[in-house]
């Protein structure tokens, strides 16, 4: 698997089937990115659905650790209040946050997957760390102005890969192709 290919493609992560997607994949750690991952940076919030998913996965038996480049206070609140340890100052790309992260959680890179809304920190960091990693779709458009710029470049990598949970665009059929030309032509 490319370096920059994240293992699955998510429009968030309530959409992660607990049992299916992480369970039965053998995952019982999940390393947590936080910005635009479950965090909106656009409200500050934890949105209600990844809330209500975080506590199922827990009920399942999903160990978490957040890991996130951010080093404000702001990510150490979110850990408290979310009972969960976190790695700040994460450095990623680099893989060392991500082995420190397994190690605090007791866990084989086998057994772990991150997740993170960015491919050249949160799935290039998983890769780097022998793990796998799954992608999603930023919360928010709002972002920082330097990862604006490296989304460009991370579309331009996915190739308009659609993420799994998204409204798929309607495709009209060729009949309906060919009322819609005949009535144009009409109002003419």
């Amino acid at each position: 698997m490319p370096y920059l290919q994240p293992e699955r493609y998510f429009s968030r992560i309530s959409h992660i089937n607990i049992e299916r997607d992480l369970l039965a994949c053998g995952f019982r750690c999940v390393l947590l990115d936080i910005d635009n991952t479950i965090l909106s940076r656009a409200t500050h919030d934890v949105p209600r659905d990844v809330g209500l998913w975080l506590a199922q996965a827990r009920d399942a038996g999903v160990s978490f650790c957040l890991v996130s480049n951010n080093w404000h206070k702001n990510v150490h609140e979110l850990a408290n209040r979310l009972s969960m340890p976190i790695i700040a100052k994460a450095m990623k790309p680099l893989p060392v946050a991500l082995f420190a992260a397994c190690s605090m959680l007791g866990a084989k890179r086998s057994e772990t997957v991150m997740i993170g809304d960015q491919l050249s920190t949160d799935v290039l960091a998983a890769h780097n760390a022998g793990m796998s990693a799954y992608l999603l779709a930023p919360l928010a458009e709002q972002d920082l102005r330097h990862t604006k710029y490296v989304r460009m470049v991370e579309q331009a990598i996915l190739g308009g890969a659609v993420p799994e949970g998204a409204p798929q665009p309607v495709q009209a059929s060729m009949a309906d192709k060919s009322a819609a030309q005949n009535a144009f032509a009409q109002e003419k």
